[in-house]
């Protein structure tokens, strides 16, 4: 079954798959950032995290890319006059994502 066509419950479980193997927080910032502003580019993120963590620009990169792609909770545009693909939290899954991040 695809991301996008994945019945809320596995898109549920999918994320609290993702969050049990945060170990640092960043994970979870990295939701709470793309919470927060909904549409955003890796450097953002990377820029918003570095100093606090330890984490590489492309492995950063790969963990959005499982957001959008294996979860399926992110829409990727990539517009011809930036170099950076804009990632936006869809909207169905905004409720979703503030209920599992605040119970966790």
């Amino acid at each position: 079954m695809a991301a996008t066509a994945a019945m809320p419950g596995e898109i549920r479980r999918r994320l609290r798959a993702y969050l049990l193997r945060d170990r640092t927080g960043l994970r979870r910032e990295i939701l709470r950032l793309i919470l927060r502003f909904r549409t955003i580019t890796i450097p953002q993120i990377y820029g918003a995290v570095r100093e606090r963590f330890s984490v590489s620009y492309h492995a950063l990169a790969s963990m959005i890319g499982i957001l959008a792609s294996r979860i399926g909770i992110l829409t990727v545009k990539k517009t011809p006059d930036s170099p950076y693909a804009t990632y936006e939290l869809r909207d169905r899954y905004e409720g979703m994502l503030t209920q599992i991040l605040a119970s966790e």
